[in-house]
């Protein structure tokens, strides 16, 4: 009988470890996974905060055992912020390198050009760094995205910041892609709800640096309140145009320019401009005593201030962690997902609220805040807005 029992023991553990060697990027050691950044173009800035957010957390993590004896093993490439440099990324990473899951690759058509390649071989489009509706809709088990849309983002937070300042003249200045679409159908819907139309939209190519005769349209329109479809420099660059030729509406910006660098670059002439945001950026003297060590402890590892994209990093990794977790000693991906559809994530000391996911819901939160630059730091000015 013994013999017996040993022998079932011995056939188990052999199914067990069989089950495990077959799920891509899971060892009995490790678990390997990868990110797609820009590291080398536009959004290089935030990129590398990603990068280093994520670092961070898979430094505690493995510091403390890792989950279930096995280490996290982030693979990170650069895409350059290029689609097609993101396919060839994508391609390494889930083909070569093999890896468990993607996590928090920046950019809305570099999501879009990578993720066939990831659902081919059944690999997760985890927490993407971008607010795009694709990133949850349509449905697909293996997404998995945080962020409110641009879209919900301004359609919200603009009506309030409107009724506030009492606006009757509001413009657009946008990036012509699908993220600075997404911002305009935003504003002309939000702009709907308070029964006002555009007044002057006007739009740029990515990589843009001149941005006078977008800025000289909607001065000629007489415009009292600009939002912008802008990232870091186009934010930097229309400001501060606008400026240059005595135009100064309220300017009012999405997530994507809601960065500490919008006021280490503009200075003064960005005072004053709002954006909408989850996350606050974690100051090195903010008033919270966690977030403060937090960010010290960021600022002494990295030789430089945290930011908003160093915190969705790391919460992408404790995040993803968690699940790990809850997916048990032997993890699947199947095991993996049934996890994410029923943990609870609550807030956090960042201010990131509680995140939901579901078998038919994949977009964790769609609430988002206002804040507004004062004295060179971003301040929330309108609490959660719910759609």
């Amino acid at each position: 009988m013994k013999l017996k029992h040993s022998l079932i023991f011995a056939i188990l553990a052999a199914a067990s470890t069989l089950s495990t060697a077959q799920q891509q990027g899971i060892s009995k050691n490790e678990i390997l996974i990868g990110t797609i950044q820009d590291l080398s173009g536009p959004l290089a800035g935030y990129g590398k905060q990603a990068r280093n957010g994520m670092l961070l957390r898979v430094e505690e993590i493995n510091e403390q055992g890792g989950i279930y004896g096995r280490k996290i093993k982030l693979l990170v490439e650069d895409h350059g912020y290029d689609p097609k440099k993101a396919v060839l990324a994508a391609q390494k990473l889930v083909n070569q390198d093999k890896i468990f899951l993607m996590v928090g690759h920046i950019g809305t058509a570099q999501n879009n050009a990578a993720m066939p390649i990831q659902f081919e071989k059944e690999v997760i489009n985890f927490f993407p760094l971008t607010a795009a509706r694709e990133m949850y809709e349509p449905f697909h088990r293996l997404k998995f995205s945080v962020a409110p849309t641009y879209y919900e983002q301004i359609k919200t937070s603009l009506p309030k910041l409107l009724r506030q300042k009492n606006i009757t003249k509001v413009c657009a200045i946008y990036q012509d892609d699908e993220f600075g679409l997404e911002v305009l159908r935003g504003t002309v819907d939000a702009l709907k709800s308070e029964k006002m139309v555009i007044t002057e939209k006007t739009s740029f190519k990515r990589g843009a640096t001149d941005f006078s005769s977008q800025v000289a349209r909607t001065k000629a329109a007489g415009c009292e309140l600009v939002v912008l479809g802008t990232i870091i420099r186009e934010t930097v660059g229309t400001i501060g145009e606008a400026r240059k030729t005595g135009f100064n509406p309220v300017f009012m910006g999405s997530s994507a320019a809601y960065s500490e660098l919008i006021p280490k670059l503009g200075g003064k002439l960005v005072e004053g401009m709002y954006a909408t945001m989850t996350s606050q950026i974690p100051y090195v003297d903010d008033s919270s005593q966690p977030v403060r060590f937090w960010a010290n402890k960021y600022k002494t590892k990295f030789n430089e201030d945290p930011s908003v994209m160093s915190v969705f990093g790391y919460t992408a990794i404790d995040v993803f962690a968690k699940a790990m977790q809850g997916a048990g000693a032997r993890p699947t991906t199947s095991k993996f997902i049934r996890a994410m559809e029923t943990i609870q994530i609550p807030g956090d000391m960042f201010g990131t609220p509680p995140l939901k996911f579901t078998p038919t819901r994949r977009l964790g939160s769609d609430v988002s805040r206002l804040s507004q630059i004062q004295d060179g730091k971003w301040k929330v000015v309108i609490d959660y807005v719910k759609p």
